[in-house]
């Protein structure tokens, strides 16, 4: 099957690449789709013009003709994301882009599906390229050259660039992708009921599991999201501390808004709720310097948390939950939430988890599909993952 590649770049300042790259995809046995995203007349031809893009604005096209070209690219990279998010015939992306183009396109890839290919030959792919990726399956590939004008260069790396993307459009879904996949969230204090869970689901269900350091929170909602798992199993929320109490592992205000919005089905728990973490010790905010911290490594520092935060936190995440009209069930083991959180152990409090715990119960309004649960048991003991695993067969089939 020939696969459509949409090629997107600024055509009024990268006219020449696009259309080099139009010819080369076409000669790999591609389709080839140019997107124009640029602020400026396009200087060569594309198929869909800047103008169609411009229009998925929620303030139109008029960000076009202003004389402020940061807000433009900012306007077109939100225009370009709301174009992606309606289009259901990309079988891969492949963008180019100096500074504002790569702002562009990386936003309408974060759009894109993960699965679905995506290449950004950059200027810009040699450094940081975090805030290009986020969350997202986007490859970066340095353009070694600046875009500008095709040369020896800048030649061979698109070409490369052409003929990778078709290949990747070309590769299909991998082996044993017929099961349906199931997300859950694991730190290295809850390892052991994870692992547990994995092993008696993984003969019927493909199972997907994140770390939960805040990229891995926020790319298992976009899996949900972009309804690529059929349920979840949330053992670890620590992000949630995180983001409640300056952390360095937040998942950001919308961790648990893709179960809300999706209705998948839902079983979570209290993993990791009694730490807030940090890096190196100096790094540490003076606020917090007479606290239980522990040294978990030389570049992770950790803080327990108080009994007034726990409270919090519990709340938090039930009123999230009472948004959820799907199947919820939340699971709490009154014997501890971590490795760290059991007798002798430096964060064992008893009156913290007690506070957590009571705050859940007391804030998440049951319903026939929404249940909270409390096991005799500490989060990493068999008896739990058991319990999590009966759950989520319940609801989940």
């Amino acid at each position: 099957m020939m696969r459509r590649i949409f090629v997107v770049g600024t055509a009024d300042t990268k006219g020449e690449e696009l259309a080099y790259l139009r010819s080369v995809i076409a000669e790999a046995g591609g389709v080839p789709v140019v997107v124009d995203v640029g602020i400026g007349p396009a200087r060569c031809h594309v198929d869909i013009p800047r103008t169609e893009i411009a229009a998925h604005h929620p303030g139109g096209v008029h960000f076009l003709c202003g004389t402020d070209r940061g807000k433009a690219v900012t306007a077109m990279g939100e225009a370009f994301a709301r174009f992606v998010s309606t289009r259901g015939d990309i079988d891969a992306m492949l963008g180019i882009g100096g500074g504002g183009g790569t702002f562009i396109v990386s936003k309408g890839m974060q759009s894109l599906k993960i699965g679905v290919p995506k290449l950004m030959v950059s200027t810009l792919a040699s450094g940081d390229v975090g805030i290009y990726i986020d969350v997202a399956d986007i490859s970066m590939m340095p353009s070694v050259t600046d875009l500008a004008g095709l040369n020896s260069i800048s030649s061979a790396v698109l070409r490369n660039a052409a003929f990778g993307i078709v290949g990747m459009a070309g590769a299909g879904p991998p082996a044993g992708a017929g099961k349906p996949a199931i997300a859950l969230t694991m730190f290295g204090v809850t390892t052991p009921c994870v692992t547990a869970v994995s092993e008696q689901l993984r003969d019927r269900f493909d199972c997907v599991v994140f770390h939960a350091t805040g990229t891995g929170g926020r790319a298992m909602e976009k899996l949900v999201d972009s309804g690529l798992v059929s349920g979840v199993i949330d053992v670890t929320t620590t992000e949630i501390c995180d983001h409640l109490f300056g952390g360095v592992l937040s998942a950001s205000a919308d961790r648990l808004g893709a179960i809300a919005r999706t209705r998948v089905p839902y079983v979570g728990s209290v993993g990791a709720l009694d730490m807030v973490n940090f890096r190196a010790i100096d790094t540490v905010p003076a606020h917090y310097s007479r606290r239980n911290l522990h040294c978990h490594n030389p570049q992770v520092t950790l803080m327990r948390t108080t009994a007034e935060e726990s409270r919090q936190i519990g709340g938090w995440i039930a009123e999230k939950l009472n948004r959820c009209s799907g199947p919820v069930r939340f699971l709490i083991p009154e014997k501890g939430v971590s490795m760290l959180d059991a007798p002798g152990q430096p964060f064992h409090d008893p009156i913290a988890d007690a506070a957590l715990f009571n705050a859940i119960e007391h804030t998440l309004s049951r319903t026939r599909e929404r249940r909270v649960e409390r096991i005799a048991c500490h989060i990493n003991d068999p008896e739990f993952s058991n319990a999590l695993v009966q759950n989520f067969l319940e609801i989940a089939g």
